[in-house]
């Protein structure tokens, strides 16, 4: 098998099949390499994206697969990409053979990391969840708790009731900001001041297990999760990063290079804001740019 390409892409999931549309679509040739494990594979559906809204996340994966693989000049390669160097023109990418690439598109996602909090992995995704805008309706007007887990101000407080009023708020030992507290008090919103030492998924009943003895009862538990490049491939080629609300994500420009000439990222790697529209849009980006870069020179 031919292993030189125009652009390879790391990262198969909404950005990254994404770029390899817009790549396929100029006639490049482009491998993806994906190894299957989607931010949102925890999720029963995801939601906002126009014309798969509702859909399973794996199913959402296999239809953009689709697309792309009706092109002849792309590829898609279930490897994980290990190593990664070079310069613009001639980078080397080591996923179970050596590739070739004169473009590279960063797309490999992140990875969340929840607080220590016995529960909370096993109910990631379907009553512990993390935005709003892709679950929010479906969990609409339920009991819904809020966990802090930084001592930053919790904006899910003021953003969460348009999706519901019965709510509840979990400080988890962290200070709340008296504005935060006078504002909780006046839409009539407990506020529970103590550590959360587990969260429990009862046939349907979820508790929110204090450690001053409290058992709070919740339907629905959101919390911002900390987030971390899902490998180390942006920091082998020394691209630059900035400092978000969650975590460091890749910096990038307009048009998606980052610091390193040749090298594109796109997705939630590169953002502050997370969801697969934006993911998506940022992927079309990035490979038109990627294009451009391979015809006037300017990765």
């Amino acid at each position: 098998m031919d292993r030189q390409v125009d652009v390879a892409i790391v990262g198969g999931s909404f950005a990254g099949l994404a770029a390899g549309l817009m790549l396929a679509r100029a006639r490049r040739r482009v491998v993806v390499f994906d190894t299957g494990q989607t931010r949102n594979r925890f999720a029963q559906a995801g939601h906002g994206f126009l014309g798969m809204d509702g859909l399973p996340p794996a199913e959402m994966q296999r239809r953009g697969q689709a697309d792309l693989l009706a092109y002849p000049t792309a590829r898609i390669v279930p490897q994980h990409v290990t190593e990664l160097h070079g310069a613009q023109g001639a980078f080397t990418l080591t996923a179970g053979a050596t590739w070739e690439a004169k473009q590279v598109i960063l797309a490999h996602g992140m990875r969340d990391t929840l607080p220590a909090i016995p529960g909370l992995t096993e109910g990631w995704g379907t009553w512990v969840m993390q935005c709003p805008y892709c679950h929010g309706y479906e969990a609409a007007d339920q009991p819904t708790g809020i966990l802090m887990t930084t001592p930053a101000p919790p904006h899910h407080l003021t953003l969460l009731r348009d999706w519901t009023t019965d709510l509840a708020l979990f400080c988890n030992g962290h200070p709340l900001p008296e504005e935060l507290r006078t504002k909780a008090r006046d839409w009539g919103i407990p506020v529970y001041e103590a550590s959360v030492v587990a969260v429990q998924d009862q046939a349907g009943t979820r508790v929110i297990c204090l450690a001053d003895g409290q058992q709070v009862q919740r339907k629905v538990l959101y919390l911002v999760s900390r987030a971390e490049p899902s490998c180390d491939l942006p920091t082998q080629l020394g691209c630059a990063f900035e400092d978000g609300p969650s975590g460091p994500f890749v910096q990038v420009d307009m048009m998606q290079r980052t610091s390193v000439p040749g090298v594109f990222a796109a997705g939630d790697l590169c953002r502050p804001m997370y969801g697969a529209l934006f993911a998506a849009a940022d992927g079309a980006r990035a490979g038109s740019a990627a294009h451009h870069a391979l015809l006037f020179g300017q990765g």
